[in-house]
């Protein structure tokens, strides 16, 4: 399944740009926060499965 892991990254990548897309034009932090949770997990999720840890 490494589509999904590749997936997965790239989402989490896109997602961690638009933190800082947001967070340069002044949004709300809420919005940043969960954006960046968001972020944080498709990362984290990709790289487990590469591991093998989550299958």
């Amino acid at each position: 399944m490494t589509g999904l892991n590749t997936v997965l990254i790239l989402v989490g990548l896109f997602l961690a740009g638009g933190v800082y897309s947001f967070r340069k034009q002044g949004m709300p932090t809420g919005v940043v926060v969960l954006l960046g949770i968001g972020s944080v997990m498709c990362l984290v999720a990709g790289i487990m499965r590469i591991q093998g840890i989550w299958d």
